[in-house]
């Protein structure tokens, strides 16, 4: 098993190339990184017009919503930045092309997802760090290291519940052939992330924490910062569910990408 500074060496060269890659098309990128931006800010604006009617959702208010909204934006940008390339699996699994990665002496996962590195996803970073700690501020939290090491903590386990949606998405297409419009539905279902799961009916509370977890990557981690005296315990196994989320999308992914034998022709 190849060590970890060998990969991160690895990485470190083959993202030198991705980036290269992509400021050769400068204006690209920047319309792109602008279009990114605003999607949030419409998103941001969402909510003001929506709270100018209600003053609170379910007992939840204009900041909380906006700190989960937040927290959501920034734990769905290792996906967005590290991960994108799982958009294009499909693409390379029906014509072939997927094969070219199964001869390299070094992980097959590892070495598919680090060939993307989307710079958008920094954009996305950016407002979701701004909107936090504004409605932090906003919501009196206070500081305290402690406070830090949580929030960075369950942002991980967030970020690891979106990447193995997306993952196990993914993988659908070494046995599906239409799988666009599983990876689809996944992207359209992480919409609802920003969002307290209380506001759902039971039915919808139950498919958003066990069959498509989105309430993991803000609802859940979120409430041991915004409410510590009455966390429930699905929070505090936030990180256990995430870890065992992303393992097992990862053997599902690694599952069908050793079963792949080509096209055929």
């Amino acid at each position: 098993m190849k060590k970890i500074g060998f990969y991160l060496r690895i990485y470190r060269k083959i993202l030198a190339q991705d980036l290269k890659s992509k400021m050769s098309y400068r204006a690209d990128f920047i319309i792109s990184t602008i279009g990114m931006i605003f999607t949030n800010i419409a998103g941001f604006v969402s909510f003001w017009i929506l709270f100018k009617n209600f003053p609170s959702i379910d007992g939840w208010g204009y900041y909380e919503i906006l700190f989960l909204y937040g927290f959501s934006l920034i734990s769905l940008t290792p996906v967005q930045c590290l991960f994108d390339n799982n958009w294009s699996l499909r693409n390379y699994v029906y014509s072939g092309d997927f094969i070219k990665y199964c001869f390299r002496p070094i992980n097959l996962f590892f070495y598919y997802q680090s060939e993307v590195f989307d710079v958008k996803g920094l954009g996305q970073l950016a407002f979701g760090v701004g909107t936090l700690v504004y409605s932090w501020i906003k919501l009196g939290l206070g500081f305290s290291p402690l406070m830090l090491l949580k929030v960075i903590v369950f942002l991980v386990t967030a970020s690891l519940v979106m990447i193995a949606l997306q993952n196990a998405a993914a993988a659908t297409c070494f046995w599906i052939v239409n799988s666009f419009y599983i990876l689809d539905l996944t992207l359209k279902f992480k919409d609802y992330a920003k969002y307290p799961v209380t506001i759902f009916s039971p039915l919808f509370r139950f498919i958003f924490t066990f069959l498509m977890p989105i309430a993991f990557i803000a609802y859940y981690p979120s409430l041991v910062i915004l409410r510590p005296d009455a966390v429930p315990l699905l929070s505090w196994l936030s990180p256990v569910f995430g870890l065992a989320f992303f393992y097992l999308s990862y053997k599902l992914w690694m599952f069908g990408a050793m079963k792949y034998s080509g096209t055929g022709s």
